[in-house]
C-alpha cells in the first residue's frame, strides 16, 4: 500500500481490542502512512483515559462526547462540561454525538436533547461536532438544519452510510460526508454512488476501527492503518490517483480539523 500521507478521522483507540498492542498499532499506522489519527471517546467518563491516549502518542489528537446508543445511560453531557474539555491542546472536535433509532429508539427524546447540547457546544468552540447517524435521517436532518439557521458550526457526518436527502442536507450546510470502510464493501454500491455525487472537498475518511474493517480485512478486526484501503477505493469513485485523493482528503481534515494542524 502506498506511503502517501492520509488521516484517520475516526477510530477508537481506548477499545480493550487495542490493550495489548496500543504501541504496534500506531506504529503500523504510521508506516501505512496514516500519519494522524483522531481518537473518539462515546462516554464522558471515559474521557481521563482517551486523552491520555492522545498524550501518550504524537501522532493521536481526540475528541470526546456521548455516543447515542449511551445516552439512556450516561448523565446528560452540559455545553460547559464539552466547553471545558475543549481546552485540551489535542483536544480537536466535539462527539460523537447523534442520533441511533435502530437498538435504541425508546431514548429518542433524550437522544435529541443531547444531540442540541453538543452542536451548542460545537459551536461554541468552533470545533467540529461529530455525527453518528443511524435509521434517523428524517429528525436528523431537522435538527442539524434547524439548529444551524440558529448559529453556524462545522460537522461531520462519521462512518456516513445514510441516504441520499441526509446526505444532500448535510452538504447544503457546508458539512463533511466521513467515508469508511463500508464504502468497500462489494454491496455498498449505492453508498459509493452518493459519495461520488459529493464535491471531493467535502470527503474524508476513517476506520471506526475496531469496527468495519475494509477488504481485504473483513471480519475482522480494524485498525487506523488501513485507513489507506478506503482510501484507495475513494480514490476509485473520485477518478483520482491514490496520492491525489490522500492529499485532497488531507486538506479536507485540515479545514475542519484546525486545531490538528501541525
Amino acid at each position: 500500500m502506498t506511503q502517501s500521507p492520509i488521516t484517520d478521522s475516526h477510530c477508537h483507540l481506548d477499545f480493550p481490542d487495542f490493550d495489548a498492542e496500543r504501541d504496534d498499532i500506531v506504529a503500523r499506522a504510521l508506516a501505512a502512512g496514516v500519519t494522524r489519527m483522531v481518537t473518539i471517546c462515546t462516554k464522558l467518563r471515559n474521557e481521563p483515559a482517551v486523552r491520555a491516549i492522545a498524550e501518550t502518542y504524537a501522532p493521536v489528537f481526540y475528541a470526546a462526547g456521548t455516543h447515542p446508543m449511551s445516552v439512556a445511560d450516561e448523565p446528560l453531557a452540559s455545553v460547559d462540561e464539552l466547553v471545558s474539555l475543549a481546552q485540551h491542546p489535542k483536544f480537536v472536535g466535539i462527539g460523537e454525538t447523534g442520533l441511533d433509532y435502530h437498538y435504541t429508539a425508546d431514548s429518542k427524546e433524550a437522544q435529541q436533547t443531547s444531540l442540541r447540547v453538543h452542536i451548542a457546544a460545537a459551536r461554541d468552540t468552533r470545533l467540529p461536532l461529530i455525527i453518528h447517524a443511524r435509521d434517523a435521517d428524517d429528525d436528523m436532518a431537522q435538527i442539524l438544519t434547524e439548529e444551524y439557521r440558529n448559529g453556524p458550526y462545522t460537522c461531520v457526518m462519521h462512518c456516513f452510510s445514510s441516504s441520499a436527502a441526509l446526505a444532500k442536507a448535510a452538504l447544503d450546510l457546508d458539512f463533511y460526508l466521513s467515508m469508511s470502510g463500508i464504502a468497500a464493501f462489494p454491496k455498498s454500491q449505492d453508498l459509493r454512488d452518493i459519495f461520488a455525487s459529493a464535491p471531493v472537498e467535502r470527503i474524508l475518511v476513517e476506520t471506526d476501527s475496531p469496527y468495519l474493517a475494509p477488504p481485504p480485512f473483513r471480519g475482522r478486526r480494524n485498525e487506523p492503518a488501513y485507513t489507506a484501503h478506503t482510501a484507495a477505493v475513494g480514490a476509485d469513485i473520485f477518478g483520482l490517483d491514490y496520492a491525489d485523493f490522500a492529499a485532497r482528503t488531507n486538506a479536507n481534515f485540515d479545514r475542519l480539523f484546525w486545531k490538528a494542524v501541525a
